[in-house]
């Protein structure tokens, strides 16, 4: 039951990254905002959720786990439920605020809480669960969210939290025991530092392909203020005598391992999640509901590599799954790399099947031993550092991605334009109408336009194949998993 009950608050925060996307045109047009005012409903609440991160590893520590736990729950029910029966945009983004704010706790908390209740020897399957629950809500919120605003309305994209929320607040409330608190000094300096460090690069990220990056002077200002603040954390984290963040947590070679690791299946996964719809919807003309039924197999393939991974336990190496993981992953962006405008569904669903595979294989070993070395008196820290690199790193991956998407459009629109001339041999024997009208030319142009996405879209899958090759060696950085000392204590609930 305890299982149950985080794991409602986890599938529900991660469901709310995704849900919200595709409604987007329908609430800019219900609230009658700007493009520039509705970039801030997604950007407040990916600020607001990087920045309390880190800090929700403190407050387990400080105030008691279920305390926290039950808080954030109250706060993003209430959150969503504020986001449904917003009437303008600034009530919709400080209610997107309020949510980040108090989601930030519920994956990471649910992973040191599974961590917790099991012994040793269960956590792969305890990280299985909690890697499903955390993968699979941004695989359907496309999907589920397309169908909640054509068949009903944008609204109901946030209060479908609110069922979710009741029954994973009655559930911690009644099962979850509390932990011991500790008697911990706030670092504010050190707290300071990070969250400006964090909300600046995010802020950075969010804004610069809408502001043309660093030909803006605010862009400019945020990667100073994100440079200068993180330097300044990292002086004093390693000078303070009680840092915001310990330095022991980087001293285990797993841990610190497992974080460029996770770094980097958050731009893979999500780089990768961001990039489909649009394709699929813009390019294929496929309806939102549709798009969600295509990609939903993807998650099909995580469930099975989850099972297989916890079936076979023990019996191979951990390091071995994750390199096959890799593979299959890479496997799967070398097939996206041949998308093309004429082809069916099938190769999507089975190159997301085959990536849902590796990410399984990668995700759930990954987890396992990230946390198999490291103290337990660690775990609060470590599970919300965890979770802030793969955060810090899908927007990394998204915001790369849709630039080099955009300009590399228009590369290959000129590139493809400098062929069609009245001319042209090709033109003038297979589309005569085309070079004869401006009706014609204009659905010429629409062509050339769709072929230079096509070819861009290719262009970024390529990328992320090519930075999952090179991620692969570093491997070698991790060491079978041991028993970490005070494990044998550790609480079975």
């Amino acid at each position: 039951m305890i299982t149950v009950s985080v794991m409602l608050a986890s599938f529900m925060q991660a469901l709310d990254n995704t849900i919200a996307n595709v409604a987007l045109p329908h609430i800019q047009g219900s609230l009658s905002a700007t493009q520039d005012e509705m970039t801030w409903v997604l950007t407040s609440y990916i600020i607001a959720a990087a920045v309390m991160t880190p800090l929700s590893g403190w407050l387990a520590s400080r105030f008691g786990r279920k305390s926290v736990f039950l808080i954030s729950i109250v706060g993003f029910t209430i959150a969503s439920a504020l986001c449904g029966i917003a009437q303008s945009v600034p009530q919709i983004v400080l209610a997107r605020l309020l949510q980040g704010l108090c989601g930030a706790a519920l994956v990471p908390m649910s992973q040191a809480v599974l961590l917790d209740i099991n012994p040793p020897q269960r956590h792969a399957k305890a990280m299985a669960i909690w890697v499903m629950g955390v993968t699979l809500g941004p695989i359907l919120g496309p999907a589920l969210g397309g169908w909640l605003t054509e068949n009903y309305d944008w609204r109901w994209v946030f209060y479908i939290n609110v069922p979710f929320g009741v029954l994973s607040f009655l559930g911690v409330l009644g099962f979850l025991s509390e932990t011991p608190i500790r008697r911990l000094r706030f670092d504010f300096v050190g707290f300071t530092a990070i969250s400006l460090a964090i909300g600046a690069f995010q802020l950075m990220l969010d804004r610069g392909q809408l502001m043309d990056w660093f030909s803006s002077t605010e862009i400019w200002i945020e990667a100073t203020v994100a440079g200068t603040a993180f330097y300044l954390f990292v002086v004093h984290t390693l000078t303070a005598k009680e840092p915001f963040i310990s330095p022991a947590l980087f001293k285990d070679r797993n841990f610190f391992a497992g974080n460029i690791f996770i770094f980097v299946v958050g731009v893979v996964l999500f780089a990768t999640l961001a990039l489909l719809p649009p394709l699929l919807q813009n390019l294929m003309n496929y309806p939102v509901v549709t798009t969600g039924l295509v990609t939903a197999p993807r998650g099909v393939g995580t469930l099975v590599a989850m099972i297989v991974f916890t079936r076979f336990l023990g019996r191979i190496d951990a390091r071995v799954v994750i390199a096959g993981g890799f593979a299959l992953t890479a496997i799967s962006l070398w097939q996206m790399t041949g998308f093309d405008l004429q082809m069916d569904s099938g190769l999507v669903v089975w190159s997301g099947v085959i990536q849902g595979l590796g990410a399984g294989f990668v995700y759930v070993p990954l987890a396992t031993i990230a946390f198999g070395t490291l103290a337990s008196q660690f775990r609060n820290e470590g599970t919300a550092v965890f979770n802030l690199l793969r955060n810090v790193g899908s927007s990394v991956g998204i915001s790369v991605v849709q630039t080099l998407l955009t300009r590399n459009t228009q590369i290959m629109h000129a590139t493809l334009a400098e062929h069609v001339t009245p001319y042209s041999g090709v033109l003038r024997s297979q589309m005569p109408s085309a070079l004869a009208s401006s009706h014609g030319l204009a659905v010429l142009d629409g062509a050339l336009n769709a072929q230079a996405a096509m070819i861009a879209y290719d262009n970024d899958f390529k990328l992320m194949m090519v930075l999952t090759l090179v991620t692969m060696p570093l491997i070698l950085m991790l060491r079978p998993a041991k028993t970490p000392p005070g494990a044998a204590a550790v609480a079975v609930e």
